[in-house]
């Protein structure tokens, strides 16, 4: 297309010069561009009434056309297959004659009989069944939401209440960590009662004259305390406090109370065995 433009713009070019019978003007082949910013200013390179002198057409002719403006998509079609045999990937569309390859698809790992490789690489490290995921949070994030007034902090904080907050995402998996982030902002006492806490945190929330209680939850019991509305569409009655596992025992300070409580549970009372908020001591 450039192509044929040019030689389009070169004949129109020529012609408009010998009907103007302008003189021209040879340019040597070694000079600079200020030699030629000065030879097209010469008047045979000037827009006439008759046309353009020259090459001037070159200057003021734009190879660019609406009609030429194209998007950018790949210029190669797919393949067409099974549409006759001129086109090369007729009859058998390219899979050839007979075999399981021509009939259909094998069985994704199958490698003709041999052992496949997901059972020659040897088998490396394990799974642990007993393992926790706990959801972070910082004192930072809860000294926030305690000065926009979204946390009263003369209340017990929960972990129903950092998740009705925002202070800790809906994707909870097995509790919420407290961690020490931003602990320098706690300068009141606040009651907390999470699953884990960092010596860290724990140490920032006493000094400021507040508790912290590690509780224990089991699978229904912290659903029952995230989502108790849940129990009440159901028909369902919330389930009593599970007893932590002997694994756990020694990580937890008591078991976790349903519904969620307000009031916070001092350390130095004694619960009756076996009922919700039991301090457990090893």
């Amino acid at each position: 297309m450039l192509r044929r433009r040019l030689c389009s713009i070169l004949s129109s070019s020529i012609l408009s010069s010998s009907s103007v019978r302008t003189q021209s003007i040879p340019i040597p082949p070694t000079v600079g561009f200020q030699q030629i910013v000065e030879q097209c200013s010469h008047p045979c390179f000037r827009r006439s009434n008759e046309g353009f002198g020259g090459f001037g057409g070159l200057r003021a002719y734009s190879l660019l056309s609406l009609n030429d403006l194209r998007g950018n998509v790949p210029r190669k079609q797919k393949t067409r297959k099974g549409r006759g045999i001129g086109s090369g990937k007729g009859k058998t569309a390219g899979r050839g004659h007979k075999g399981q390859k021509a009939r259909g698809s094998g069985k994704l790992g199958f490698e003709g009989g041999q052992t496949p490789l997901r059972r020659r690489l040897p088998k490396r490290g394990f799974t642990n069944p007993f393992s926790l995921t706990f959801q972070p949070v910082g004192l930072g994030k809860i000294a926030k939401l305690i000065n926009e007034g979204k946390i009263d902090s003369h209340e017990l904080i929960t972990m129903k209440t950092l998740k009705d907050t925002g202070a800790i995402g809906k994707q909870i998996q097995d509790g919420v960590r407290l961690m020490g982030r931003g602990s320098d902002q706690i300068k009141w006492p606040i009651h907390l009662e999470v699953s884990r806490v960092t010596v860290r945190a724990k140490e920032a929330v006493e000094a400021a004259g507040g508790t912290v209680r590690r509780v224990y939850y089991n699978k229904l019991g912290f659903r029952a305390l995230l989502k108790p509305e849940w129990f009440e569409k159901k028909g369902r009655l919330l389930p009593k406090a599970a007893r932590p596992p002997p694994k756990q025992k020694d990580k937890v300070d008591s078991i976790g109370r349903l519904p969620a409580p307000t009031k916070p549970i001092p350390f130095s009372v004694e619960v009756e065995e076996g009922t919700p908020g039991e301090i457990l001591t090893t």
